[in-house]
């Protein structure tokens, strides 16, 4: 028996889908990068950005397990179902798990071991992109949604897991970086957002 109905869920996953946007942006667009671009002002002029950007990055991990959750209780007799809940799962973990080595630049003297540990948070990110990837192509099976939607999960999937190879693999992935950015960015944000739209709609429009 499920724990709320279809209209619940919809709107617990569309709403939580909105939460880890807008918390990613703010924690890679403005935490991440301004540690990267400046390690040692960021660390020592600007620590409070690096602790909430800390914060964006857990409550994010924790959002994503609460729409794991609600996917999972969408459909939970498809064979595909608990599957896609685990490489979710996993990827939230992973996430929780890197936060940690962004929090450890704060303790960090030297530019050097400050985007070390940047380093060490964006492999465990990556990673984590890999699991993440296989969820959104399981995902595009499982739901009921418009196939264009599907399409372009499925196709987010592939692109977060051929970009994380492509980060293992080449050793001048650097001189591509921005293409293989936009490969990542295009399909994942219009797949990713038209879903939590869906989700909103189906959450309000929905009686069961």
């Amino acid at each position: 028996m499920k724990p709320w109905n279809n209209r619940t869920l919809a709107l617990i996953a569309g709403f939580s889908y909105l939460a880890i946007f807008f918390l990613a942006i703010f924690a890679n667009f403005f935490a991440l990068e301004s540690i990267i671009q400046h390690p040692l002002e960021t660390i020592s002029q600007n620590g409070q950005i690096v602790r909430l950007g800390v914060i964006a990055f857990i409550l994010a991990a924790i959002f994503d397990t609460i729409v794991a959750i609600a996917f999972f209780h969408l459909n939970p007799e498809h064979p595909l179902t608990l599957s896609s809940f685990c490489f979710r799962t996993i990827h939230a973990i992973l996430m929780a798990i890197g936060t940690f080595a962004m929090f450890m630049t704060l303790h960090q003297k030297t530019a050097e071991d400050i985007l070390r540990m940047i380093e060490i948070f964006n492999t465990i990110w990556l990673i984590g992109l890999i699991f993440f990837g296989i969820h959104l192509i399981l995902l595009a099976k499982i739901l009921p949604i418009p196939k264009l939607i599907s399409i372009f999960l499925t196709i987010a999937g592939i692109v977060y897991i051929l970009d994380t190879g492509l980060h293992i693999t080449l050793e001048n992935y650097k001189l591509y970086e921005d293409l293989f950015l936009a490969m990542v960015a295009i399909p994942s944000i219009i797949g990713e957002m038209s879903l939590s739209i869906w989700l909103l709609w189906m959450g309000g429009k929905s009686s069961n």
